[in-house]
């Protein structure tokens, strides 16, 4: 139960609420009304979450008290302008998780302050728990777009504490929902991913059940004959899936649908929330997989060894800013654009083997490969002088041979 006596109520007059549909922001629909005596104008926001789940949203956000509900096409863009850039960097956070949920807020975020400004709402809501991220990246990115507007947080305000009270609420209320007490997990998807919470993986020793998993096959079940995947880049860009040109949304889509059915991008981690607890999940991204084992693969090629080593610092650094919900921060735009540099080296193109859960580069080309047969062969070459190895290592060794001496004085 929170205390929330002593807190003064907000004067507000239109709330823009990030509605998805499901058990809580259904609650708040109304609670919003009955606290605050407020109009709530319901936001959804399409980032290739599917189908199923924008369908009735409209009719489902009014009949639960909303006066409108906008539903914001973001799929191209939420790839193009998030994704793309972010694999430019190679984040990864925690050498695992690819960012499917913490790439989609940010852009959710915008748009949610937009349709406020159209709007004239006064006040923005949203129903993050006071124990998760997601709070934090929402109401960062706020911060720093509309610090004139302030936030509503439901769960860190209101009595209620679980799926019961939430049901018995809108039961009270006449407001139907499809969910129930029942529901073992907590699913976010978008384009990139989806993720799982809840359930048996609470605890970190039990194994993910089959049902756990609902995007991707079963490694075990996929098929037994690899399948080859070529991919071009462009400047950084993906853009041709086996030959054929599409737009950076349907990329995606056709590398999920070919990496899914392989079981590709399966993971299993406990990770460390920024509130400071840690938490266990499960996050099936295999078109996101193969782009990121392709995009290295070019990498390798066209940058040297200084350029590919400070290119995976900026990775491990852009991981957390990303994870943080640090977007729209100076930080965050200083590291795209020193990524961007160098993604304008890689173009080309990538061949992956699909077998049984794992995506393996076998072929890569670029026209700015720094790569070069003549030299690396160990046959017989004329353009490298083995002898010259010897001043060079005796000039990269110099500090040590120097300490050495200064140890036998």
């Amino acid at each position: 139960m929170k205390n929330t006596a002593n807190k003064p109520k907000l004067d507000v007059k239109k709330v823009v609420l990030a509605y998805s549909g499901g058990l809580d922001t259904s609650a708040i629909v109304p609670w919003l009304k009955e606290n605050y005596g407020c109009e709530v104008i319901a936001f959804a926001a399409d980032v290739g979450q599917g189908a199923d789940e924008l369908e009735g949203l409209e009719e489902k956000a009014i009949a639960s008290g909303a006066s409108e509900c906008h539903i914001v096409d973001l799929k191209e863009q939420f790839v193009k302008d998030f994704i793309y850039p972010t694999i430019t960097t190679g984040a990864v956070y925690e050498d695992d998780y690819l960012l499917g949920t913490s790439m989609a807020r940010p852009i959710i975020a915008q748009a949610q302050v937009d349709i406020a400004r159209k709007v004239g709402a006064d006040a923005l809501s949203h129903g993050c728990t006071g124990k998760g991220n997601d709070q934090v990246r929402f109401e960062g990115a706020f911060a720093a777009l509309a610090p004139d507007l302030p936030v509503i947080a439901p769960w860190r305000e209101w009595d209620m504490v679980s799926r019961e009270d939430l049901l018995d609420y809108l039961a009270s209320r006449n407001v139907k929902t499809s969910s129930s007490a029942t529901k073992i997990y907590s699913r976010d998807a978008n384009a990139w991913h989806i993720s799982h919470e809840g359930g048996e993986l609470e605890n970190p020793w039990n194994a993910p059940s089959k049902e756990v998993w609902t995007m991707t096959v079963d490694p075990e079940d996929a098929p037994n004959t690899p399948e080859l995947v070529s991919v071009v880049f462009d400047k950084g860009g993906l853009t041709h899936v086996n030959g054929k040109a599409l737009s950076p949304y349907n990329v995606l889509v056709a590398l999920n649908r070919i990496g899914a059915a392989h079981g590709v991008g399966r993971i299993d981690i406990v990770e460390n929330r920024l509130v400071g607890m840690k938490s266990r999940g499960c996050y099936e991204t295999p078109g996101g997989t193969i782009m990121m084992k392709a995009y290295k693969a070019l990498e390798c090629l066209v940058l040297d060894k200084s350029a590919f080593k400070f290119r995976e610092q900026i990775g491990l650094e852009y991981a957390h800013v990303m994870y943080d919900g640090r977007y729209f921060t100076a930080i965050n735009d200083s590291l795209l654009a020193a990524a961007n540099s160098f993604a304008q080296l890689v173009s080309g193109e990538v061949v992956i083997k699909l077998y049984k859960g794992n995506a393996t580069v076998v072929q890569r080309q670029s026209p700015n490969s720094l790569y070069s047969e003549d030299f690396a062969t160990f046959g017989a070459d004329d353009v490298y002088d083995q002898s010259h190895a010897e001043g060079f290592i005796r000039l990269f060794s110099l500090s040590s041979r120097i300490s050495h001496m200064n140890k036998q004085k």
